[in-house]
């Protein structure tokens, strides 16, 4: 249930950057219903999303950690910009998915307002203890 979880704040989150910002664009999975097309196109690029920061982010996160402590963690922005883009790339191969047109501003404000979503939204539910 906690994948589950996080695969619907993944997507929420990406549905409010792509709202906010001009250059992220989910592009919707090809059915007969416009409606459910959307929403499996937001939950599995979600998915994506969520592998990546899963499986890759770590890596990045370990080999970047000078120059994060050398900016003071404000790399870590440009890391999440990076696995934004990295989804967005993989997204190519598919009918369906992320595009996201310039790294530097907008992948850079998608990821603030990504993590923004996922904070917020990870502070309304309750915690398990």
């Amino acid at each position: 249930i906690a994948i589950i979880l996080r695969v619907v704040i993944n997507a929420l989150g990406l549905a409010v950057a792509a709202w906010i910002v001009p250059g992220v664009e989910v592009t919707p999975a090809p059915t007969h219903d416009k409606t459910l097309g959307i929403v499996v196109g937001y939950l599995t690029v979600g998915l994506i999303f969520g592998l990546v920061n899963a499986l890759v982010r770590p890596i990045v996160q370990v080999l970047s950690l000078p120059i994060t402590c050398l900016t003071l963690g404000l790399f870590a922005i440009v890391i999440n910009a990076g696995m934004l883009m990295l989804t967005s790339w993989i997204t190519t191969y598919m009918p369906f998915g992320l595009h996201v047109d310039k790294f530097f501003w907008d992948a850079i404000i998608a990821s603030l307002i990504i993590s923004l979503v996922s904070a917020l939204i990870g502070w309304l539910t309750p915690s398990r203890k």
